[in-house]
């Protein structure tokens, strides 16, 4: 038994090992994030708003008693005790029904808010995700330049002991390696401060990630057209749906406030009951009544329409916060639009120069053995080279990162545009 706990454990260690692709990351983020589990709570003491508000439309019944013993200056000392049982129902109350048709504007916010917080966390955890894959391709970058400088180096520094280059050629490959040492450190400390904020997400320590597949083509928005999207973003938007039901609660709190001079209408019932005990007698009372009541206020010192004017300010303030959120929803859509178009433009023009920067290289060093070029020269080659591997890799991070944006802009972004990205995504190398 204890074997095949064992096993099952060990399988279950492999297999989130292996599986450590986007969509497992987010698995573990939806399960162990402590923001999205505060808006789940959220999300939860939202829904709690609508019975609150049928309560207000719902009876009130109250038992009520006491037991007491009197004492005074002009009689004995007696005890009585009262008990009474009341219910009031609301017939009419104008501030009540507006309350309640508010709670389901309160519940649909909160279900609204939870959503707004998925898509936030899907997100974050892929920046999160990319992030560490481009800090570790920073680092692998940095380590295979400092080695290649550090092979120039040692041929500069072979060829100077024989009288075939200048010392020149060695301190440019010796200031080449420093900076090169220089930049991986910076590079390790990058690469832990993303696994961290990863961690942070998921509550655990980072497993190895899947990699980018570097033949992975970047794929064009569908619908390749930005007022498509952008339509959609000002129709679908989760903040801007957010905005319009704070909108419609705003306008039902001006309703509920006016309601404050409109007349109640209850129907209420009661049964006491009371008994005294006075001079060795006792002394029983019973009494019930049916009936309906009705108030008409006339005066409360200003403050009913103090409160009107207070609700049609914040009614105003949600109709400006809703034309804001429909600007920002249009905002961000052309930007990450933009963005996707700009990111799949550059990781074409990338993959050319890196394509260049391979054959510069290699004709570089060959100019070096036949003498028309210096070790300078291969230096900057191989620099620029590493530099467009990095830079390549970088764009290919932020485009994917930009379409997803993309779709969170116009309130379609999912789990199932996580999984799309898996199919992107290859083992790590052991």
């Amino acid at each position: 038994m204890r074997l095949t706990l064992l096993t099952v454990a060990l399988a279950c260690v492999a297999q989130v090992a292996w599986a450590a692709n986007l969509s497992s990351i987010y698995q573990l983020a939806h399960d162990n994030d402590a923001v999205f589990a505060a808006a789940r709570e959220a999300y939860k003491a939202g829904l709690e708003k609508l019975p609150q508000g049928k309560a207000l439309l719902r009876p009130n019944v109250n038992l009520t008693g006491n037991l007491r013993h009197n004492d005074s200056n002009i009689s004995s000392s007696y005890s009585s005790h009262l008990y009474a049982l009341t219910l009031s129902q609301p017939i009419y109350r104008k501030q009540n029904l507006e309350s309640y048709e508010q709670a389901k504007l309160q519940v649909l916010q909160a279900e609204q808010t939870l959503k707004v917080a998925e898509q936030d966390l899907q997100l974050r955890v892929a920046k999160a995700y990319f992030d560490v894959l481009q800090a570790q391709d920073v680092l692998a970058t940095a380590r295979s330049q400092k080695q290649a400088y550090a092979e120039q180096l040692a041929q500069a520094r072979k060829s100077f002991e024989v009288g075939a280059a200048t010392i020149t050629d060695t301190h440019e490959a010796q200031a080449r390696y420093d900076l090169t040492t220089a930049q991986e450190i910076a590079g390790q400390n990058d690469l832990e401060v993303k696994k961290r904020a990863l961690e942070k997400i998921i509550n655990q320590e980072a497993p190895t990630l899947a990699l980018l597949d570097e033949q992975a083509k970047m794929r064009l928005p569908e619908p390749n057209n930005m007022d498509a999207w952008v339509k959609q973003a000002e129709a679908d938007s989760f903040a801007v749906a957010l905005g319009q039901t704070a909108q419609e609660a705003a306008r039902r709190e001006v309703d509920k406030q006016k309601g404050g001079h409109h007349p109640t209408l209850d129907f209420a019932a009661s049964y006491s009951g009371s008994q005294n005990s006075l001079g060795g007698g006792t002394g029983d009372r019973r009494a019930g009544y049916l009936g309906v009541e009705f108030a008409l206020p006339i005066y409360q010192g200003g403050a009913t329409d103090s409160r009107v004017r207070e609700a049609s300010a914040n009614l105003e303030k949600a109709r400006h916060e809703l034309d804001n959120a429909r600007r920002q929803a249009t905002l961000d859509a052309r930007q990450a639009y933009l963005g996707v178009l700009s990111g799949n433009a550059q990781v074409q023009a990338l993959e050319q120069a890196l394509v260049s920067s391979e054959a510069q290289l290699r004709s570089t060093k060959l100019g070096l053995e036949v003498g028309v070029r210096t070790r300078v020269d291969v230096l900057n080659a191989q620099q620029q080279l590493y530099t467009t591997r990095k830079d390549l890799a970088a764009a290919r991070y932020q485009t994917l990162i930009a379409g997803l944006t993309l779709k969170a802009a116009a309130g379609g972004l999912s789990e199932a545009d996580l999984k799309a990205l898996d199919t992107l995504l290859v083992e790590a190398k052991k």
